[in-house]
């Protein structure tokens, strides 16, 4: 435990200065306005009473369909990430990132903010992890869906404290499975042996889930969330050299 308890502490002081934490806990008097994903943490989620939550098979992996609309994300250097999304279970938080899309909100911004074996977070037009609003103009409640999970390759709305706080932030995680080996007790999650089975096969931060709205999930293109979550950063998780989103479109998906 004590190894694993150093390493929490390690990822801990990593996180953006104003963030807030998983149990609300603010470190900076500005954290009211900053959207975040919390420090990887070694404990079962405790943002939400877990006795209430009622965990079901993961719908995470299931391909898009023919004629489906789905993200196509064209990172600069980097590649294109292909990202199905979940209206059917979470269709505010869907329907607030295809209309941002539309709007081509998120054509040339940055992922301000990456930590390795962790996540990618993007999607600030300020760059600062300060910024952004939803398509309504506020934040907004994106919602949960107790089966869709912090996989390895999820993507989710960044938020202050809860998921009525969430914008136009978001974080793709890209934390590998032997994170989940060697660093997160999995077995002793409320989930169905399925779910632990690919939580370790695929990796993921299960301490996230209850506390961040799952909204898609990456098919195509982990090569280059991974490639991205090498780049070198500041004391702040910002990259040193700028990780830019080209376009993100949507587009029908081709069956191919």
């Amino acid at each position: 435990m004590m190894k694993k308890g150093l390493i929490c502490a390690a990822l801990s002081c990593m996180i953006f200065a104003g963030c807030t934490s998983s149990q609300g806990t603010s470190t900076s008097s500005n954290s009211g306005n900053t959207e975040t994903a919390p420090a990887a943490q070694t404990t079962a989620a405790t943002t939400v009473d877990e006795s209430q939550l009622e965990w079901k098979e993961a719908l995470n992996f299931t391909p898009p369909q023919k004629g489906e609309k789905i993200i196509v994300m064209d990172v600069k250097d980097y590649g294109t990430i292909k990202i199905k999304l979940f209206p059917e279970e979470v269709p505010q938080a869907c329907e607030n990132f295809m209309g941002l899309t539309e709007m081509n909100y998120y054509d040339e911004l940055i992922f301000h903010r990456i930590i390795p074996k962790f996540m990618n977070q993007g999607g600030d037009p300020q760059g600062t992890g300060y910024g952004g609003q939803s398509l309504w103009g506020d934040k907004f409640e994106s919602g949960l869906s107790h089966k869709l999970y912090h996989f390895s390759g999820a993507v989710c709305y960044a938020n202050s404290g809860s998921t009525s706080t969430s914008g136009s932030q978001f974080y793709i995680v890209n934390t590998p499975s032997d994170f989940i080996y060697t660093q997160i007790p999995i077995e002793e999650y409320p989930y169905p042996q399925s779910v632990k089975d690919k939580y370790k096969e695929v990796g993921g931060t299960p301490f996230l889930d209850g506390g961040y709205t799952v909204f898609g999930q990456v098919f195509e293109g982990m090569d280059v969330v991974r490639a991205m979550a090498e780049v070198e950063t500041d004391e702040n998780d910002k990259p040193l050299k700028m990780v830019q989103m080209k376009t993100v479109r949507i587009e029908e998906y081709d069956g191919e």
